[in-house]
Order: C-alpha cells, then sequence, then structure tokens
C-alpha cells in the first residue's frame, strides 16, 4: 500500500498495524505536500492501493484559510483518485461526520444529504465529490471524533487538564461516536485488502459505540483514568467557536459492516488501550 500521511493519529496507527504479508510506503510533508496536489498524484504508483490518511483538520482555523484547507482536503484527494483509476488503484480515503448538517437525533445514513455547517466539512465534502467524480475503485470512509495516544486530540486534553483541575465544563449536547485511530487503521487495511480482491467498496461510515456526548465521554475518561475531576455540563451555547459543532454525529455504520465484516468498536475498549499505552 501507498499512504499518504505520516504523523496523523491514523497513518501511525497504520505503520504500527500492517499484519503479515502486507507493507506501506509512508509519504509525509517532505515527500507528498497535500498543498501540491499535482505531486501527489505522481507519487502514486508500483502499489496495489492507496489510502489517504493526510488532512487539513484545523477545524477553527480553516474558517479563516478556506481556500488552503480546499487544497489539501478537496483537491489533493480529487488529483490521488484520478491518478489511482487511471492505474486501475483502489483510493481509500478518510472522511467526516462534519459533512452533515448536525440536525436530529437519528444517526446519519451514508446516503443522507450531505449540508456542512464550516469550512472544515465543505472542503471535505468537495474532497467526496472530487473522489467520486474520477469514477475509480474506492471507498471513502466518514469518522468522527478520533482519539489516540498521538498527536492533540479531545482524550489527550482532558487527561491534561483533568490532572491539574478540580473541574470542567464539558459540552453535554453535541453526541457522537469517539473513534479509536488504531480502530480505523485496522478497517481500512482490512478493506484495502478486500478492495484489491474486488470489493465494491463506495461511502460507508464508521466510528465507536456507544454514542455519547462529549462531557458523558469526557467521564468515562477522567473515571478509566483515575481522576478526581468532575465534569459539569453545559450547552454548546455556551462555549462558542469559530467553526459551527454540529450537535448530531451520529453516524449509521450498519453498511460498512455489510460491506466488509466490520463492526462498531467499543470505545470503551480502545479508551483503556489508550490509557495503558500513555502510561507506559
Amino acid at each position: 500500500m501507498l499512504v499518504f500521511g505520516q504523523s496523523g493519529q491514523v497513518a501511525q496507527e497504520l505503520a504500527r498495524r500492517l499484519p503479515n504479508g502486507v507493507t506501506a510506503r509512508f509519504l509525509g510533508r517532505h515527500q507528498a505536500n497535500l498543498s501540491d496536489p499535482t505531486a501527489c498524484a505522481a507519487a502514486i504508483g508500483g502499489c496495489d492501493a492507496v489510502i489517504n490518511a493526510a488532512a487539513y483538520t484545523a477545524v477553527d482555523k480553516a474558517e479563516a484559510s478556506e481556500a488552503e484547507a480546499h487544497t489539501v482536503n478537496a483537491a489533493a484527494p480529487t488529483a490521488m483518485a484520478a491518478r489511482c483509476a487511471a492505474l486501475n488503484i483502489p483510493f481509500l480515503h478518510v472522511s467526516t461526520d462534519y459533512v452533515f448538517d448536525g440536525a436530529g437525533i437519528l444517526p446519519f445514513a451514508s446516503t443522507h444529504p450531505t449540508g456542512p455547517q464550516n469550512a472544515y466539512g465543505r472542503t471535505k465534502l468537495a474532497g467526496e465529490v472530487g473522489v467520486r467524480a474520477a469514477l475509480g475503485a474506492h471507498l471513502i470512509l466518514r469518522t468522527s471524533w478520533v482519539v489516540s495516544a498521538h498527536g492533540a486530540n479531545f482524550l489527550k486534553t482532558m487527561l491534561r487538564l483533568g490532572a491539574s483541575r478540580d473541574s470542567l465544563n464539558v459540552v453535554a449536547d453535541q453526541i457522537g461516536g469517539p473513534t479509536p485511530a488504531g480502530d480505523i487503521a485496522d478497517a481500512l487495511i482490512t478493506a484495502a485488502r478486500a478492495m484489491v480482491q474486488g470489493a465494491k467498496g463506495g461511502t460507508h461510515h464508521f466510528s465507536g459505540a456507544p454514542d455519547v456526548s462529549w462531557a458523558g465521554f469526557a467521564r468515562a475518561i477522567m473515571l478509566e483514568a483515575g481522576l478526581k475531576c468532575d465534569i459539569h455540563d453545559i450547552p454548546t451555547t455556551a462555549y462558542p467557536t469559530p467553526a459551527v459543532r454540529p450537535l448530531n454525529s451520529r453516524l449509521d455504520c450498519s453498511g460498512f459492516n455489510a460491506e466488509f465484516g466490520i463492526k462498531r468498536p467499543d470505545w470503551h475498549q480502545g479508551l483503556k488501550s489508550i490509557l495503558r499505552e500513555l502510561s507506559a
């Protein structure tokens, strides 16, 4: 496999989880900068499948830098997908729940109409459109609330703040599925092998279970980590951010399970695994 991304959460887990018989070449910014879509496309070749695990993920910063985010999140994967289609290579692309408007309380099906509410979501949706337009074998895997022992994420932020504070105010009206990056990596590897052998692909969802609020997830983190930090529920309106966050990030993952036999992972188990790694 050829993987775009090297230092991100999913890319690092991909590097650690390659099964016997599978090799991968990872391209970081120095080898393939997603700000140069043409160069990214030219880097593709000599592989059986391509995974794009890189993205512009600074959600709030994207509000003032949408053009830059669009190049990375839309133009680059579009160029990659076109090159893969020309070479008849499956292309797997990681997307986000932010392509939806966050309305309602039901899980979003992969066929549900999109309606991103922020610049990040708009650029990721444009990337999806470009990947599909290439008309090659592809998998667009939408996920949510990614956590791991690497980089910056909600779990690590809660651990840092919980170790020094007696209480925290955390948003309780945004609901979704925390998803360990390791589980996303495993899912991508399984799907890539299946697509090399002729599996259909398409647009699918994959997120951790059960769905929970950010405040509920924070409480689970404190409890599992043994931190005596009280979590107080607050509404989204009490924590304004430059980018609008969806209230409903629930994803219907049944299609992905039906196509590839991959069930939603239990984020409680992922949380325990991440805490063990951080402790070690």
